[in-house]
């Protein structure tokens, strides 16, 4: 799998990451914290893969 694609999901895995957080959020607010910070892990690496940074 291409490096460039490989990024693109991983950024695509954030934002689906960042909406589970944003519907959990009234509900669970550790769940949503632990969503938030997986969100941020995987927009991370796919910027880094994207060689952003």
């Amino acid at each position: 799998m291409s490096t460039t694609i490989l990024g693109v999901l991983l950024i695509g895995l954030a934002g689906l990451l960042l909406g589970g957080t944003l519907s959990i959020w009234k509900t669970n607010k550790a769940i949503a914290v632990g969503l938030a910070a997986c969100a941020a892990v995987a927009l991370a690496a796919g910027a880094l893969r994207l060689g952003y940074f």
